[in-house]
């Protein structure tokens, strides 16, 4: 997936990753295929997007979950707070 057709310019839509030469954003993409939305719905609703446009940021959420690190939440119950110390703003 060419990574020219994502940018990122802090004067365009904040620095979030964009769609090249547009102000959609990937976020935007991920939460209309999130609700249901097909790629033939999105590309009807923005004509400046391509199907490669879309497949382009699906990729870069995925390489970017790929680097990041995630640490599971441990969760307590009301129990485990008395007399202990907190682990978690749970308590």
């Amino acid at each position: 997936m060419p990574k020219a057709l994502i940018s990122s310019d802090p004067k365009i839509m904040m620095g979030k990753p964009t769609i090249a030469g547009t102000r959609i954003t990937v976020e935007l993409i991920l939460e209309k295929l999130a609700a249901g939305e097909t790629v033939e719905q999105i590309l009807s609703e923005h004509s400046r997007l391509t199907a490669l446009s879309i497949r382009a940021a699906i990729a870069f959420a995925a390489e970017a979950l790929r680097a990041d690190v995630v640490y599971p939440a441990e969760k307590l119950r009301s129990e485990d707070c008395r007399g202990r110390k907190r682990r978690s703003t749970s308590c």
